[in-house]
């Protein structure tokens, strides 16, 4: 006598397709190069942030126990030189990248979350609220992003959390954009009328059938938005607009700037924030690019 196998649950099968469903966005990410060094360098660069007390200890930013001479240039001993305290940079550098990355990742998240939120219900409810949605991101379209975010660090506090917000609050109109054209299209899809038809409510059908479907845009603009916001968050720092107390890369260019290195000519001063920075920045490109690539392959035939 044969037994069979009792059916699977429904939670089971889900829990099955999503991870086929990863399975498959590996293996078609793999096939991105540019976007696995990308990844490659991020990888990197969350280690360093996430064990520099272990590489640099707590105390690098003191400026009491420096242990070089100020403004030194590269030696054995500091390899990329000290301050104008006698910090050592290279310590500096990697400790500043806890808050740059912490800043942008933040800041990604809250423009994002703000994007999809407006897009989502502007693309569902459409009529009145849909146009005032619309025309407020417009004018948030139109408006300098950076002038935007200088005007609310000015006038809220210094700190970490002005500098997340001023970011975030600036940057989630193209979100939004992309998000609410997305549902427009996913509400035109046979069972969104059959959910209607069957009872579902407003919530239900953006929570159940749109969300599931705009998030893998979302997670894209996600990448694409945490390099821009580093890159904020570096220009708001070199403008005096960061906090103080911190440190990060924007915040050395700041001081480095105010030591007079561009004049002096102290190169090694400037050059490694600047250069992480950039690295940074275009590794979340990469990777932006990558995972756009493979959630669209259009894209991929098009390039």
């Amino acid at each position: 006598m044969t037994t069979t196998e009792p059916a699977p649950s429904p939670r089971a099968l889900a829990r099955q397709r999503r991870r086929a469903s990863v399975a498959r966005f590996w293996r078609q990410y793999r096939s991105e190069r540019a976007g696995l060094h990308g990844l490659a360098v991020l990888a990197l660069c969350a280690l360093l942030a996430l064990f520099a007390p272990l590489f640099v200890g707590s105390d690098v930013s003191s400026v009491t126990d420096a242990p070089g001479r100020p403004m030194q240039s590269p030696s054995a001993e500091f390899p990329l030189g000290t301050d104008q305290f006698g910090r050592d940079l290279l310590g500096l550098v990697i400790w500043g990248s806890r808050v740059s990355l912490m800043v942008g990742l933040l800041a990604a998240v809250l423009s994002v979350s703000i994007g999809t939120l407006i897009g989502v219900t502007a693309g569902h409810f459409r009529g009145w609220y849909a146009t005032v949605m619309m025309r407020i991101t417009d004018w948030f379209l139109v408006m300098p992003t950076l002038v935007l975010a200088i005007a609310l660090a000015t006038v809220m506090s210094r700190s970490l959390t002005t500098t997340v917000v001023a970011i975030g609050v600036t940057t989630w109109p193209t979100t939004a954009r992309l998000v609410r054209a997305q549902t427009l299209a996913v509400e035109t899809r046979p069972y969104i009328e059959r959910a209607r038809a069957l009872g579902g409510g407003h919530w239900h059908i953006m929570s159940r059938h749109v969300l599931p479907n705009v998030m893998p845009l979302v997670l894209a603009q996600t990448t694409l938005i945490i390099s821009s916001a580093i890159l904020a968050e570096a220009t708001l720092a070199f403008l005096g607009l960061g906090d103080p107390t911190v440190v990060s890369w924007g915040g050395l260019l700041q001081d480095a700037r105010e030591a007079g290195a561009v004049s002096a000519g102290d190169w090694w001063y400037l050059v490694p924030p600047g250069i992480a920075i950039a690295v940074v920045a275009l590794a979340f490109t990469l990777c932006g690019r990558a995972v756009e690539s493979v959630l669209n392959p259009r894209l991929g035939v098009s390039r």
